[in-house]
């Protein structure tokens, strides 16, 4: 069945924006992902029915506080703080119809730090399909107009698989074919003073 998590709805970033690193984190991360936006409200919707119940789909970029993230795995509660954070969630750069999108199981994605190539595959590699997590999101559980679905990281569409972890300063540009280029940089914070 389809494993997720649910997220701060607040911990989000705009494309375009630096995301501040986590001060209690040393290890960041990001994750290229493609997600869909939910229209209509219901619940219990077949699969076969799902996709009349997509907006849209853009891009997701899931940082990530991967040291924090494995701690908090190993406790089998899924991530927290190592997903949720000031501006984490960045998705943009804006939405797409389905009908411009067409098929969004065959679409090339590619991950990009401070220019170079890091990641270049297509979305057919999802585990399971955007109406079949609808399906199982839904069942005794009404979905609301507007959520949010990722997809799950393209393969090594990230730095804990391809080994390009980010530094202060990085920036990271995650795209999209039909739907454009997400771009962000990640900084470092300053330490707290002890009060």
């Amino acid at each position: 069945m389809p494993i997720y998590y649910i997220t701060n709805r607040f911990a989000v970033g705009a494309p375009g924006s630096t995301v501040h690193w986590p001060r209690y984190s040393q290890v960041m991360d990001y994750e290229l992902e493609l997600a869909c936006i939910t229209k209509g409200k219901a619940s219990d919707i077949s699969a076969s029915r799902a996709r009349d119940h997509i907006f849209g789909f853009t891009i997701f970029n899931d940082f990530s506080a991967r040291d924090i993230q494995r701690v908090e795995m190993a406790g089998r509660l899924g991530p927290a703080k190592g997903k949720s954070f000031n501006g984490s969630n960045v998705f943009g750069p804006w939405i797409v119809t389905p009908d411009e999108i067409g098929d969004p199981y065959s679409l090339r994605m590619q991950a990009r730090i401070n220019g170079e190539t890091v990641c270049d595959n297509v979305s057919r590699g999802m585990l399971f399909s955007f109406e079949e997590i609808i399906a199982h999101m839904s069942q005794d559980e009404t979905i609301m107009p507007g959520e949010f679905i990722g997809s799950g990281t393209v393969g090594f569409g990230c730095g804990l698989e391809n080994g390009h972890l980010l530094k202060d300063g990085d920036r990271i540009e995650l795209e999209i074919e039909k739907i454009g280029i997400l771009a962000n940089s990640v900084k470092v914070q300053a330490a707290r003073d002890a009060a």
